[in-house]
């Protein structure tokens, strides 16, 4: 039989690996996020200087 410390203990280790799963993928967004912003200041200064 499962205590309500029990519980309490699978509830944290699930929230603890969903936050680690969304810290994960945050980081892929913002790395991608970084190459389009590098990726439009390139094309901007191109059409600067007409290349």
């Amino acid at each position: 039989m499962k205590t309500t410390k029990d519980t309490a203990r699978i509830a944290m280790m699930v929230g603890a690996a969903a936050m680690a799963a969304l810290a994960l993928s945050g980081c892929a967004t913002v790395k991608g996020a970084g190459r389009d912003i590098s990726s439009v200041g390139q094309a901007g200064e191109n059409a600067i200087h007409k290349k």
